[in-house]
């Protein structure tokens, strides 16, 4: 750079957003022998010419320095894959595009092969070069500032108009993430957005220390997923994800071993399954019509892809908006301990408000055993608009019973209108079925229905409903220790109940609104309260 004030600008931006604790109030002025502007090293950013070359040169020539900051001016830059190295920062000044080609313009880099772990997980799970930005076994890397990562050339292997997702190999030379991260410590992503990201805007697998911090994720698949991973901290993010999961934390057989997550955060989010994409990040957030054929996914989730452990988990401050509700799920052995999920709002959940599934999908090596859930609390929750076929359900298996579970201070307004035949619907065990809200079919009641459940405590907890509801409020089945106090619930047209208990034993239920108190010690195999 030739320009003083450019080079003052420049070090004082790149110091503010800088892998340093956000705690900082002044870092030290970067030299600039350490910053690494790509148009030096032959980047046009005119949105004709392929850069990926010109933007590799510059991290090589970083790395070979000992590390520094490579600085993206305002501009469209073509990029096939971009190689990340230790101790490298990329900063995206405000203006300034990475755009993906089409693979028949460049070629991304080759998958890695993964005979180990590519078996118990689909595709884009499994693989980490076939990517727009991606790294392996890296220290201290950051990608931060104000510009945009557009996904325009990644696969999704998924179809909108069809509902079609296909786990089929990308072709060579296609990619499929915006950013693949493996084992990969010390990482910041901070105060960028991704548009149209790909199978995956995010794949973080098995990294440690990790800060994703105000970004914005408008994409066409998942918007970040964090797999197998600890010490991670999700704030301020705003994700829009019609067709997947918006925060996705897994513990895949990726890596061709057990890896567990573990000491996660996610807090001050936004989760969205029906905007427009490309609508949150230009702020107008238009509203999907119906032949936009939006999925309605969005949603905070935890499992499906669960042989490693999820223990030690945070969840805060977050809003669900017009998608699907939390999903806590354990189907291929994992352990799920000692999660808190507070300050919660729904708007217009299109499923399970609540989702806690313990099943036997079993999906890996050396035929992994049933997993375990317990010792859950979940509060400070509000829904509303939660659709008529569900319920929030707590579903384990015989003989595995999800465990210590608490719910308070919550509030829950769903449409109503079910059916009084609903109730008597026994749902089927679905063991080994893919863990989905509405696996079970339409739920027999309208407010919780609790399954292979010990030791639940429902508290300050109000749900109604806005049309005529037939259905009880709450079904247990097999369940013991279920305490419900200061409870408000109304109950259902045509004399429906309150509670329907099948197979439960010592039951309590204190000012709840309706009914007189109930202690049940012993056990009971059909009664309705």
């Amino acid at each position: 750079m030739t320009l003083p004030i450019r080079r003052h600008f420049l070090a004082r931006a790149v110091a503010l957003v800088a892998a340093l604790p956000a705690c900082s109030l002044a870092a030290p002025p970067i030299p600039p022998s350490s910053l690494f502007d790509i148009k030096r090293f032959g980047a046009k950013g005119d949105g004709r010419t392929l850069d990926s070359p010109a933007i590799n040169a510059a991290i090589a020539a970083a790395a070979t320095a000992g590390g520094g900051t490579v600085y993206f001016p305002p501009g469209r830059y073509l990029s096939a894959s971009i190689r990340l190295k230790s101790n490298i920062t990329l900063y995206l000044e405000a203006g300034a595009v990475i755009e993906a080609v089409e693979a028949s313009v460049a070629r991304y880099d080759l998958p890695e092969p993964n005979e180990a772990g590519g078996n118990y997980q689909d595709y884009g799970h499994s693989h980490w070069q076939n990517s727009l930005i991606w790294g392996i076994g890296l220290h201290n890397v950051a990608i931060v500032g104000g510009g945009l990562i557009h996904g325009k050339g990644l696969i999704s292997g998924h179809d909108k108009y069809t509902g079609y997702y296909t786990d089929k190999p990308d072709q060579p030379g296609e990619a499929d993430k915006a950013i693949a991260l493996r084992e990969c410590s010390n990482v910041t992503l901070r105060d960028f957005s991704i548009l149209h990201g790909g199978h995956f805007g995010i794949l973080a697998t098995g990294c440690g220390n990790v800060l994703i911090d105000h970004l914005t994720i408008d994409t066409n698949r998942d918007g970040m997923d964090i797999d197998g991973c600890n010490n991670v901290r999700v704030t301020n993010c705003s994700l829009n994800t019609p067709w997947d999961d918006a925060i996705c934390l897994k513990a895949s057989y990726g890596l061709g071993r057990i890896q567990h997550c573990e000491n996660i955060t996610i807090s001050d989010c936004l989760v969205s399954g029906n905007f427009d994409e490309g609508s949150v990040i230009d702020g107008t957030f238009k509203r999907s019509a119906p032949e936009y054929r939006s999925g309605r996914y969005g949603r905070i989730k935890m499992g499906t892809e669960s042989n490693g452990d999820f223990k030690n988990i945070a969840i805060t401050n977050c809003i669900f908006d017009e998608c699907r509700g939390l999903a806590i799920e354990s189907v291929d052995g994992s352990h799920i301990e000692d999660l808190t999920i507070s300050n919660i709002t729904m708007r217009n959940v299109v499923n399970d408000p609540i989702f806690i599934r313990l099943g036997a999908r079993l999906r890996g090596p050396n035929q992994p055993p049933i997993g375990t859930i317990k010792r859950i609390n979940i509060s400070n929750i509000v829904v509303s608009g939660a659709h008529v076929n569900h319920a929030s359900t707590i579903a384990g298996l015989e003989g595995h019973l999800i465990e210590d579970i608490r719910i308070s201070n919550v509030r829950i307004e769903t449409q109503g209108g079910g059916d009084a035949a609903w109730s008597k619907v026994v749902p089927p065990e679905n063991a080994n079925g893919y863990p989905e809200p509405g696996m079970f079919g339409k739920a027999p009641a309208y407010a919780f229905y609790m399954r292979h459940v010990k030791a639940i405590e429902v508290h300050h907890v109000k749900v109604g409903y806005v049309k005529p509801e037939g259905r009880p409020a709450v079904v247990l089945d097999d369940v013991s220790d279920a305490s419900f106090h200061a409870v408000n619930l109304r109950r259902g047209h045509g004399g429906a109940a309150l509670f329907g208990l099948r197979g439960v034993s010592d039951f309590s239920a204190k000012d709840v609104r309706g009914m007189p108190d109930r202690e049940i010690p012993g056990r009971v195999d059909a009664l309705s309260l």
